[in-house]
Order: C-alpha cells, then sequence, then structure tokens
C-alpha cells in the first residue's frame, strides 16, 4: 500500500484525440513521464487527424461528473488538469466538483482550437470557463492566441495576463511559439507582475499536442509537492525535449515524443 500510495494520482479533464498527438492520449504519457498515475475522464470524442479537427461531440455533464466522482471516491488524487472541457455543461460541471476539493491544485490548459485548426470552445464555452474555471485554476497555460481571446481588450501580453490573473487564477504561463520571435519566449506571471521570461530554441516543425503536455507535466509535479514555479520550469524543459525528439506519422504536424526517455542512447538517431 506504501508503494502505491508513493504515486501521485492526476485527474484529467480531456477530449479523446483519435491520432494520438493530443487530449486525454497526450496527458497520459505526459504523466507516465512525470511518474504519476494518470486517472482520465473524458469530457468529449474528437474526429480529427494531424491536419485539423473535422468534428467533436461532447460526452454528457452527468457522465463527466460520474466518471470524476467515482475515482474521487476511490483514490488520492494529487492535481487536477484541464484540457479541452467540451461544452457549457462540462464547464459549470467541474466548476461544482473543483469546490469540494479546493486544496488539491489545478493546472487549465484553456484549449479553444485545435494545434492544426478547428474550433474547440465557442464564445459562451469561453465566458463560462473565465468565470467558472479562471478562479480556481493554479496554473493556467494558455498560448498568446488563447490569451488574446480570453482577456480581448487588453493590448499587450503583459496587460493580458494582469486581466487574467484579475479573473483568480494563481499564476499564468503565457507560451510564445505563435509569436513572430527568433526564440520561443514564455513568459511567467503571478502575484500582479511578471515573475520569469524563459527562451527556448525555436524548432522548425510545427507540433500537435505540445499544449497539453506542457499543462500534463505541470500538474505532474505539483502532484508530488513540487511548487509551482520549480514545476513551471522543469515542465518546460521536459516539453522542449519531447518536441526535439518529436516524429511526423501522418500528413500534418509533427507529434511530440513523450516517451523519448524510454529509448537507450545507443539507440537514438
Amino acid at each position: 500500500m506504501t508503494e502505491q500510495q508513493s504515486i501521485p494520482v492526476v485527474m484529467v479533464f480531456a477530449g479523446c484525440d483519435s491520432t494520438g498527438g493530443a487530449g486525454i492520449q497526450a496527458d497520459i504519457e505526459t504523466l507516465a513521464s512525470m511518474g504519476c498515475h494518470a486517472a482520465p475522464v473524458i469530457t468529449a470524442i474528437t474526429v480529427q487527424d494531424t491536419t485539423h479537427v473535422q468534428g467533436y461531440a461532447p460526452t454528457d455533464a452527468t457522465l463527466v461528473i460520474a466518471q470524476a466522482r467515482a475515482v474521487l471516491e476511490d483514490m488520492p488524487v494529487s492535481a487536477f488538469k484541464i484540457g479541452m472541457v467540451g461544452s457549457t455543461e462540462n464547464i459549470e460541471a467541474i466548476h461544482t466538483l473543483l469546490q469540494d476539493y479546493p486544496d488539491i491544485p489545478v493546472v487549465l490548459d484553456p484549449v479553444l482550437a485545435a494545434g492544426g485548426g478547428g474550433e474547440l470552445a465557442d464564445e459562451e464555452m469561453l465566458d463560462a470557463m473565465v468565470s467558472l474555471l479562471l478562479p480556481l485554476a493554479t496554473v493556467l497555460t494558455p498560448n498568446s492566441m488563447e490569451a488574446r481571446a480570453l482577456a480581448p481588450e487588453a493590448d499587450t501580453l503583459d496587460a493580458m495576463a494582469q486581466e487574467i490573473l484579475e479573473a483568480g487564477c494563481e499564476f499564468v504561463l503565457i507560451t510564445g511559439t505563435h509569436e513572430n520571435t527568433p526564440t520561443v519566449i514564455n513568459t511567467l506571471y503571478g502575484n500582479r507582475r511578471q515573475l520569469e521570461s524563459f527562451s527556448w530554441e525555436r524548432l522548425a516543425a510545427n507540433y500537435h499536442g505540445s499544449g497539453c503536455t506542457l499543462a500534463s507535466a505541470i500538474a505532474g509535479l505539483l502532484a508530488h509537492g513540487m511548487e509551482p514555479f520549480t514545476a513551471i520550469h522543469e515542465a518546460q524543459e521536459y516539453t522542449w525535449d519531447t518536441l526535439k525528439h518529436g516524429y511526423r506519422v501522418g500528413m500534418g504536424q509533427h507529434l511530440p515524443n513523450r516517451l523519448f526517455w524510454a529509448r537507450g542512447e545507443d539507440q537514438e538517431t
């Protein structure tokens, strides 16, 4: 029992991506890499390839809650990670659930569109996310496009971060892959100010599932009891390595190799 309890459980709310590149599959691989046990709660079924999303069907909100409560009554969950939510009703359901567990850290990846294109959230869902989920988030991980959608009246990324922080989340990490900069600049905000800026080599490929990987890595490290700043830094290092070792199996974006560490050095290409 002691050995079992030493492996933290992370509950993940996310959609099912049949390419295996993003969504719940990305979360499970990432959390395994962090030495965690993933408890997946499926919020939607998607139809997509590595090029774009063709459609999706949200899971009924009562089933989302039933999935989560069955696990929460059985396992000691150490962190929550929220990705694609599927519907406004699911946001409301997750909000209600999280209020019952205020001491468990929450990492929110505000998934609004797939990496290759295709909307995964409408305006009503965006408003619900801001009002119901942002106030409960320990760490929010929007890319710069998502930050603009969450804080449309702000005119700079810094101003957007401040507006998002005012919604109630503790830390905001805005990632810069969509910005026209020589390197990728990720910026961390908290306590009403910019805390740190991280610079990463910009890789040539485009990736499907990098945001899921980053958010789940942060959640996994928080589940181990790591303090947020260190978790956010180490999760970025892991995510960059998954992209560096990424691969292309379809006709669209590359996929992060989240299990790159499982190969011996003599096997590396």
